[in-house]
């Protein structure tokens, strides 16, 4: 098994290493790659599955090897760019191995705990030798799951010779994160609140600092799989897949590969590295947010076999009229006791739920005429809108602009995806390797082939 795990790695480094010497060659950058790796914290890591207060952080011993091997790995693949989950920073020891092994190969690293002293967290390194890091950015989430984020800002070093005679230059954000783990269907909302305060952040941080458009990678462990809201809200939002863009696989395609075998047994691919190209068109972040919600809403209604005129007549709460008011919506909303439907939907009622300013956005977006109601014409709207709008396009991770996106003659940078893989390589078919140490998480990289395009308006 050792053997594979070198030649099934060294096929992705040798891609790097070959492009690079290309590239070199032809007087052109090497590509850029991205690994994501959820390391799996040794305060987490269970020794036996008898006794499940025997924890990994407890032996010195096994923690230490099992990381020195990650590590080995790592730098054994040297990627541009290295995203780790569940790094156990309340560990000197470890953490002081991780910077010293990373800084003596020629990384710059960033740590951040999860807030309530958690114990793990997050840590992002970068190659020197490749980035010039402009900023560094800590989101903290101060939420139910002590979740955070980290934001780099990053510009390329060597010119690439397509743009060796412009002033474009090449710069990327790569957020960094872990989101909280869907234990019941009460945190289905708040996670999709995780996603969308990281994309506020990075919208507050173009604007804050006037950003020409920019390629943005999501790194991280997800917590949730194709079928999950969270994917739908960045698919909405015009992130693409790198994987599932190398592989050419579709949003339906749901289970071709996993990446994750999880504490209930449960195998599934939840690790992603997403890409937005800024030459793709983009939605209104708070439009995209209100959709979202509303999606979850109408999955969790056809859930418990209620039907468009049913969610109609239930929204209504005790109005006569053929229409909705916003105190009805808000009475339906919150009224469990009227329908033990919201304690299926768990949208309302509990600290998890919608606040009034989250619910007071979901009724500007209903109400599209601005009149104070909501009749059935504007409700079709809502319950007809499907995420089928977003489409399954996949273009090597670079969309065209075509379809009715307008798009300037102005260049900018993007990213191209050439290649991903997922480590070790059972994963790719869907299966979990009984032999498998380093983590419950598989690792992915990502290459990635910078190229000019025109930005989108």
């Amino acid at each position: 098994m050792r053997t594979k795990r070198k030649g099934r790695i060294s096929r992705i480094g040798s891609y790097a290493i070959a492009s690079s010497i290309r590239d070199n060659n032809h007087h052109h950058q090497p590509c850029i790659t991205c690994t994501t790796f959820n390391i799996l914290a040794p305060i987490y890591k269970r020794l036996s599955n008898q006794d499940q207060s025997c924890r990994e952080s407890d032996c010195r011993a096994n923690w230490l090897a099992r990381n020195n091997r990650i590590l080995d790995w790592l730098l054994y693949e040297r990627s541009s760019i290295i995203c780790l989950q569940e790094f156990w920073v309340g560990n000197e020891e470890l953490v002081n191995m991780y910077e010293k092994r990373l800084g003596d190969a020629g990384y710059f690293t960033f740590k951040l705990g999860r807030t309530n002293n958690r114990g793990d967290g997050l840590l992002t390194a970068v190659r020197k030798d490749y980035f010039r890091v402009i900023n560094y950015r800590e989101l903290l989430f101060h939420d139910f799951g002590d979740r955070v984020a980290q934001l780099l800002h990053v510009e390329l070093i060597t010119p690439f010779s397509q743009c060796r005679n412009s002033d474009l230059r090449q710069e990327i954000i790569i957020v960094n994160t872990h989101l909280l783990f869907p234990h019941d269907s009460s945190l289905c909302l708040e996670r999709l609140r995780q996603v969308y305060k990281i994309l506020q952040h990075v919208e507050a941080y173009q604007k804050e600092n006037n950003l020409n458009p920019t390629p943005i990678m999501l790194c991280g462990d997800w917590n949730g799989s194709k079928r999950g809201h969270v994917y739908k809200f960045l698919r909405s939002q015009g992130f693409v897949s790198s994987y599932d863009t190398a592989h050419q696989y579709t949003d339906a395609d749901e289970q071709k590969w996993i990446s994750h075998l999880n504490h209930r047994g449960n195998i599934c691919g939840v690790d992603f590295i997403w890409l937005l190209n800024p030459n793709k068109y983009r939605k209104i972040l708070k439009t995209s947010w209100s959709e979202a919600v509303f999606g979850m809403f109408k999955y969790l209604l056809r859930r418990a076999s209620l039907t468009e005129s049913d969610t109609f007549a239930f929204l209504r709460a005790d109005n006569d009229g053929d229409y909705i008011t916003y105190s009805g919506f808000c009475e339906a909303l919150q009224q469990a006791s009227q329908c033990c439907l919201i304690l299926q939907l768990n949208l309302t009622g509990h600290h998890h739920g919608l606040s009034v300013e989250e619910t007071e956005d979901l009724w500007v977006q209903a109400d599209i005429d601005g009149n104070g109601i909501v009749d059935y014409k504007e409700f079709q709207r809502i319950w007809k809108t499907t995420w089928s709008d977003q489409g399954d396009e996949i273009s090597n991770g670079v969309q065209d602009g075509g379809g009715g996106v307008k798009v300037n003659q102005e260049q900018t940078i993007g990213l191209s995806v050439e290649n991903a893989v997922l480590f070790p390589p059972e994963v790719e078919k869907g299966r979990w390797p009984e032999n498998y140490s380093l983590s419950d998480h598989a690792r992915l990289t990502v290459v990635f082939s910078p190229i000019q395009m025109p930005r989108s308006c």
